[in-house]
């Protein structure tokens, strides 16, 4: 019985994941994984292609796609260091953060916008919770 109810909960995780990326794409413009991009760039100001990937787990493949994706859309920018070619240093261009600001305005209220039923206690402990299950 312990199989199903962790299968009950790992499938109302994907739902609710669902649900949620799609509604926050539609209201936001950005995609979730690129808007955690932009928000790292943000508190960060520079910071290597590696040091994103390991800070929002994504892997190398993907990040490359999602930091292309914003590269083309002129918001962000990336240059080899020139001491280690390997290394590729991403800073956040003024026009994202434009982006970001206008896009913050708009959902001031971004809990009730995004649909999310959860009080700020609630939100928390539910972070807490799923930081728990990722570690």
């Amino acid at each position: 019985m312990e199989i199903r109810n962790i299968s009950k909960l790992l499938y109302q995780l994907k739902l609710v994941n669902q649900e949620m990326v799609t509604t926050f794409e539609k209201k936001t413009g950005f995609s979730i994984t690129r808007y955690e991009i932009l928000m790292f760039l943000q508190e960060h100001e520079s910071c290597t292609q590696t040091d994103l990937q390991n800070a929002l787990h994504i892997d190398r493949a993907a990040i490359t796609r999602h930091l292309k994706i914003l590269e083309e859309k002129n918001y962000i920018s990336r240059q080899r260091n020139t001491q280690n070619n390997r290394e590729v240093s991403v800073k956040m261009t003024d026009l994202a953060k434009t982006q970001l600001h206008n896009c913050e305005k708009r959902q001031s209220n971004t809990a009730e916008n995004l649909k999310i039923k959860l009080n700020v206690t609630e939100r928390e402990q539910l972070i807490t919770l799923l930081t728990k299950l990722i570690q």
